[in-house]
């Protein structure tokens, strides 16, 4: 069955949301709980029934949702948009690594978040080094700006990396989905209408 502009519009949500929490971390210091959370569960949800389910509850990335459709009405954060352009290329070169998407794989296998607070800084700083060990040795490498200060931090580092990893998730979510970057010329209009469904439905669970 072809997969639906619902669909992507939720893993896209999911890419923005991650990448919101980047730069976050980079700017402040760290990042809404609440925001994080859904992007570090989505690495855990290798066999997810459906797209929903990779994020866990229903409106899990409604703020990443929110920022998509700022980008698609011209309101958005030029750093997050080159953010996410970085992120959609990784993902492309991590495509042609089978030995690099086998160690992810094998990694996150390996990290148990049962019983775990997913913001746990042991947690996160497993996922942190598995970014490091992987997608950090594909070239271009994403250099992350912020305040010098929380980019010395070594668990801040940690915070970055775990989610720049959760985005690189999402961005190949959505490219599974049929997700391709032309679709923002071509098919913006259906992408809106998509992610303002999603917004909608997520407030109505919620009344």
């Amino acid at each position: 069955m072809p997969h639906t502009d619902y669909e992507r519009a939720i893993a896209l949500a999911g890419l923005y949301q991650a990448i919101q929490g980047v730069i976050a971390c980079a700017r402040e210091g760290t990042a809404d709980p609440e925001l994080m959370r859904p992007c570090l569960y989505s690495l855990f949800q290798i066999e997810a029934p459906d797209v929903d389910a990779v994020f866990g509850e229903g409106g899990a990335v409604v703020p990443g949702a929110r920022l998509l459709v700022a980008h698609l009405t011209g309101r958005f954060d030029l750093e997050l948009a080159r953010y996410v352009v970085q992120v959609v290329k990784l993902e492309r070169k991590l495509d042609a690594r089978q030995d690099l998407q086998q160690i992810i794989r094998e990694g996150i296998l390996a990290i148990d978040p049962q019983g775990r607070d997913l913001l746990d800084p042991e947690l996160i700083g497993q996922l942190a080094r598995l970014y490091t060990q992987t997608l950090s040795r594909l070239e271009p490498r994403i250099l992350v700006h912020g305040d010098p200060q929380h980019l010395r931090d070594p668990r801040n580092q940690d915070r970055i990396r775990a989610l720049l990893l959760a985005a690189v998730r999402a961005a190949r979510l959505w490219r599974q989905l049929g997700g391709a970057r032309w679709q923002f010329i071509f098919k913006g209009r259906a992408i809106h209408k998509a992610v303002l469904h999603y917004l909608d439905s997520t407030a109505t669970s919620k009344d």
